[in-house]
C-alpha cells in the first residue's frame, strides 16, 4: 500500500453564498420549507476558502448574483482542462442564468469559453481523472455533452450512468484522488458503469452508502490532502489508511441544497 502522497498546487474558483437559499427543489435534498442559516453557510464557506489557502492553493472568487441562490455551487459553472473551458448549460430553468456569470468570469480571466449545445453541468458531471474525463449522465448532463467535452478538451470521455437520484451529479458519487485513482460509491451507478470503473480503477477506494449520503464523495483532493465532510467518518478513516491526509471541513448548511465541498469548488486548470 502506498503511504507517501504528493500534493500539487491547485487554482480554485469559489462563489460566496451571499444569496444562498432553498427557494425551489431540483434534487431530493432540497426542502423549500426547511429554512437556511445564511450566516452559518457563509462561515462554513469561508472556512473552506481559508483551508485551501492554508494548503497552499490559489483561491479566486466570482461575484455572486442576486436571485441565483445556487451560484455558490461553482463546480457546475464549467469544466477546464489544459486552459480550455467548456461552459455550462443547466438542466433546471432556475439555474440557467448562472452560466453567463461564470462565462463572463472566465473570459475576463483570459480564457476562451465554448458554450455547450445541450445540458452540461460542468464539473458536476465532468470529472478529469488522469488520462480520462469521467462523464456522468442519467439526471443532468447529456451524452451529447460528453462528446462535446471530448472534442474540445482532447481527452477521452468515459460515460458513466447514474441511477440513484440522491447522487444526481457524478461529483456526489465519485472524486479523483490523484491522476491514478478515484474513490466512489458503487451503488450510485448502473451495473455496466460499475464494471467500467472496476476495469479502469481496480485499486479504487470504495465508499459506503452512509458515507456517500454524508457528502463524503463530494470531496476535493490535491493528491495528498483530501478536503472531506467530517460526517463521512468511515471514509475519513479509509483515506488515512491509504496514505492520504483527510482535512475535514463542515459544509452541513449547504448540504440542504444538495451540495458540499466539491460542488463549491471549480478547479481552474491552465495550459
Amino acid at each position: 500500500m502506498k503511504t507517501s502522497r504528493v500534493a500539487r498546487r491547485r487554482r480554485y474558483l469559489l462563489c460566496e453564498p451571499r444569496h444562498f437559499d432553498v427557494r425551489y427543489a431540483i434534487n431530493p435534498w432540497m426542502r423549500v420549507d426547511g429554512g437556511v442559516d445564511r450566516a452559518l453557510a457563509l462561515a462554513q464557506w469561508t472556512r473552506l476558502a481559508d483551508t485551501y489557502r492554508e494548503l497552499g492553493h490559489t483561491v479566486d472568487t466570482v461575484e455572486p448574483v442576486p436571485g441565483l441562490p445556487d451560484m455558490v455551487f461553482a463546480a457546475n459553472g464549467a469544466v477546464t482542462l489544459g486552459g480550455r473551458v467548456l461552459g455550462a448549460r443547466f438542466h433546471a430553468e432556475e439555474r440557467r442564468p448562472e452560466a453567463a456569470a461564470f462565462q463572463a468570469w472566465f473570459k475576463a480571466a483570459g480564457f476562451d469559453v465554448h458554450m455547450p449545445e445541450t445540458v452540461s453541468e460542468g464539473e458536476g458531471d465532468l470529472v478529469p481523472a488522469g488520462r480520462w474525463v469521467l462523464a456522468g449522465t442519467g439526471f443532468r448532463t447529456t451524452l451529447t455533452a460528453h462528446h462535446e467535452a471530448q472534442e474540445l478538451l482532447g481527452v477521452p470521455t468515459v460515460g458513466l450512468r447514474l441511477t440513484d437520484p440522491y447522487f444526481y451529479h457524478l461529483d456526489t458519487a465519485l472524486f479523483a484522488l490523484d491522476d491514478e485513482n478515484v474513490c466512489y460509491y458503487p451503488g450510485a451507478f448502473s451495473p455496466g458503469s460499475r464494471e467500467v470503473l472496476r476495469g479502469l480503477f481496480p485499486d479504487a477506494l470504495l465508499a459506503t452508502r452512509e458515507d456517500a449520503l454524508a457528502f463524503g464523495l463530494n470531496s476535493v483532493s490535491d493528491g495528498r490532502h483530501v478536503v472531506v465532510a467530517p460526517q463521512a467518518e468511515g471514509l475519513v478513516e479509509q483515506l488515512s489508511a491509504h496514505g492520504y491526509v483527510p482535512v475535514p471541513v463542515d459544509l452541513s448548511e449547504l448540504h440542504k441544497a444538495g451540495g458540499g465541498i466539491k460542488c463549491c469548488t471549480q478547479e481552474v486548470r491552465s495550459a
